[in-house]
């Protein structure tokens, strides 16, 4: 459920009309519910109750301090992947250790900044990421504590570009080999490892491939065990999906029920990383329909928001719901909606049956408050969309739209 309803055929974000902040702040523009944040984070966190467990929300997903500082008011933890989500962390307040890194490219900068704040674990990927840490923490006189990202290869059912959890990919330590890499670790004079980590994928609709991949966990601990390793955390980061369209995910209370039976009497600290089903549905894009257009085979809606403002429908081919801002009880077409930019993959929206819509009216889009904005970018040197937290009838400037002169500020 989220906090962006119809009233009288006008959509409100909370208690305030979308119309109105379109016409005070201008389009593209990016629209987050806090109540509708909350909620979701409280649905997904309170699924685990009963077992010691910490929620670390996914940074990438959306790294807007204001949703960084309202989670974390909550009593969230963050998953960071980079130096910069680190500064975004604890500039919003979140205590460093609450915070877990992963990531497969960590440098060494980033390795001292995470040392020096203090955070929870590091989530090694590699042998020579293990190494550095180690030789950074040793010219620190600190001791790292750490979990390797364990590869179990197990098929996440999901798009090819967000499956992380097989032998192919990128991430992680094949779990076979994930011993040797313990038993070096654990004879390291400034490593300390606590924990095992796994992350196989994102916008999972079923809880098999996570249920697989803990039964995987679950064995390779029993080794880790009988090698003398004191491991304490248990880390099955995040992936969660949510319906876009027509996809039934699970409950948040559906996967805490299948653990907590998994993992009775296993004296392990769960930590778990949502992002997209805390953010997803939290957060809408309001666009302006600049022309339209038809040609023999396509009627076009062209819009003022791109693929630089949300990219996962040309990236992914993902679907997005979109509606009318405001109901005009117009007869339906189908419609390419595309936006401005010079490529043919720029389009929100292909062969969409939607009503018959003039310029200057708006559309908005929903689902995307997660992996939206913090994935945007400058292409075609358009300035990046503005950000509104709207908490009742309370309207925050989350982030202010971006002008011409930012876009060149830092060149010479």
């Amino acid at each position: 459920m989220h906090h962006f309803q119809y009233r009288d055929g006008r959509l409100y974000a909370e208690e305030v009309s979308v119309t109105a902040l379109a016409e005070e702040y201008g389009t593209p523009l990016y629209l987050y519910s806090a109540a509708t944040f909350r909620r979701h984070f409280k649905a997904f966190d309170s699924a685990f109750d009963g077992i010691e467990h910490l929620t670390c929300f996914s940074v990438k997903a959306n790294s807007n301090l204001a949703v960084l500082r309202l989670l974390g008011e909550m009593g969230a933890g963050m998953d960071i992947v980079s130096g910069g989500e680190l500064y975004r962390a604890l500039k919003a307040g979140v205590p460093a250790g609450r915070i877990v890194y992963s990531g497969v490219g960590k440098r060494p900068s980033e390795i001292r900044e995470a040392l020096e704040a203090g955070i929870l674990m590091f989530n090694v990927e590699s042998v020579a990421e293990l190494h550095k840490i180690n030789e950074v923490a040793g010219s620190m006189g600190k001791t790292a504590k750490i979990s390797f990202r364990i590869n179990p290869d197990v098929d996440p059912q999901t798009h090819p570009y967000i499956s992380t959890g097989m032998k192919k990919n990128k991430f992680g330590l094949d779990i076979d080999h994930s011993l040797e890499a313990y038993e070096l670790a654990a004879g390291m004079e400034h490593i300390d490892p606590v924990g095992m980590d796994c992350h196989i994928g994102s916008q999972l609709t079923s809880l098999d491939p996570f249920l697989e991949a803990l039964d995987k966990l679950l064995v390779f601990y029993g080794r880790l065990k009988d090698m003398g390793l004191n491991i304490t955390y248990l880390d099955l980061g995040g992936g969660l999906g949510i319906p876009y369209d027509s996809e039934e995910p699970p409950h948040p209370s559906e996967f805490g029920q299948a653990l907590r039976k998994r993992l009775e009497g296993v004296p392990l600290k769960l930590i778990l990383e949502p992002g997209r089903v805390v953010a997803g549905n939290s957060g809408v894009l309001i666009t302006e329909v600049v022309y339209t257009k038809s040609n023999p085979s396509k009627n076009f809606l062209i819009v003022d928001a791109g693929m630089n403002d949300l990219i996962r429908p040309s990236l992914y081919g993902s679907y997005h719901k979109i509606e009318e801002v405001e109901h005009h009880g117009r007869s339906a077409s189908l419609y390419d909606v595309v936006g401005p930019i010079c490529e043919s993959g720029d389009f929100l929206a292909r062969d969409r049956e939607l009503p018959e819509v003039q310029a200057g009216e708006r559309l908005a889009v929903y689902s995307a408050g997660a992996y939206g904005f913090v994935m945007s970018s400058n292409y075609n040197s358009r300035p990046r969309a503005c950000e509104l937290l709207v908490d009742g009838d309370k309207v925050t400037v989350a982030r202010k739209r971006e002008t011409y002169e930012d876009l060149v500020e830092n060149e010479c």
